[in-house]
């Protein structure tokens, strides 16, 4: 089983930045598509961004578009979402799924394309 680990959540202030991480204990994610979702208290869970394996294709949710950036590390293993020009509408728990290498780009942000979920790390943007 794939347990995939988040971090690098906090408390920033609008417009700040944080960058999230997401690893895989005893895998290496390199073969993995990789989606970063969120939800906050009361809405539906919301493909942020996501990056698939197979030839680097990446989604972002319009909401995200030009201040969200996914990225991977190969060296590290890691995929992570660099978030900039932070709202307080971004305030939600993030979570990191994997799946399978090639899905259709179609499908690249539903959730239902991921088999494998972290436990979250909580984003909160706030003055």
């Amino acid at each position: 089983q794939l347990q995939l680990v988040e971090s690098g959540g906090g408390l920033v202030q609008p417009g700040g930045s944080l960058r999230l991480s997401c690893a895989a204990s005893r895998f290496t994610l390199d073969y993995y598509t990789i989606g970063w979702f969120r939800q906050a208290p009361g809405k539906e869970r919301e493909g942020v961004s996501c990056i698939r394996s197979s030839d680097g294709s990446t989604v972002y949710a319009d909401s995200v578009k030009g201040r969200f950036t996914i990225s991977r590390d190969n060296a590290k293993s890691t995929v992570s979402l660099q978030l900039n020009s932070l709202k307080p509408e971004d305030t939600a728990k993030y979570y990191c799924a994997a799946g399978p290498r090639s899905p259709l780009l179609s499908r690249l942000c539903d959730a239902g394309t991921y088999a494998s979920w972290g436990q979250g790390t909580q984003v909160t943007v706030s003055s």
